[in-house]
């Protein structure tokens, strides 16, 4: 069966409705079908983790397709909801969207990886979502927006909850 009751999982930011960007780590794909297999989605992130708006504080990771690779890239950064992004091929370890390397990243299903790198908060996280997934050539996104039952934060203050 592809039921589970609970999924727990971390996150690379949360903003104040819990929609969150993950995926630094380049298992995007396979962290959201785990997700959406969940009744319920519980994340555990530190205070740093939280955030105004998605976007300036990590990049958006984005699943693509080999074939036609840059031209995917193109069409995503060209998005309305993805206004002033810059798109960045991820090189090295499809694990860290930090370069460490100099051949292009592929993620555990044979795809690459687009990191969007953004100075200003996302407007519209749900829209850029739909937008994104939207596009030919992308597999997923790490944008995950309305899947999160609960944050669990640990904050200098000891532990806290916030409920979707």
């Amino acid at each position: 069966h592809s039921k589970l009751d609970v999924a727990i999982d971390g996150a690379d930011e949360v903003d104040p409705d819990l929609n969150l960007v993950k995926g630094g780590g380049g298992a995007l794909l396979r962290e959201k079908m785990v997700e959406v297999c969940a009744d319920k989605f519980i994340v555990i992130v530190d205070e740093s983790k939280l955030t105004d708006g998605l976007g300036p504080g990590f990049p958006v990771p984005v699943e693509i397709t080999p074939f036609c690779h840059e031209h995917t890239m193109r069409t995503v950064a060209a998005l309305p909801s993805c206004e002033g992004c810059k798109p960045v091929l991820r090189m090295g370890s499809s694990s860290s969207n930090v370069p460490d390397g100099d051949e292009i990243a592929v993620t555990d299903n044979g795809n690459y990886i687009v990191d969007l790198h953004f100075e200003e908060p996302i407007k519209d996280a749900v829209k850029m979502a739909e937008e994104i997934k939207n596009t030919v050539g992308v597999v997923d996104h790490g944008l995950f927006c309305g899947l999160t039952t609960a944050v669990i934060i640990a904050g200098s203050d000891g532990i806290s909850v916030k409920e979707a």
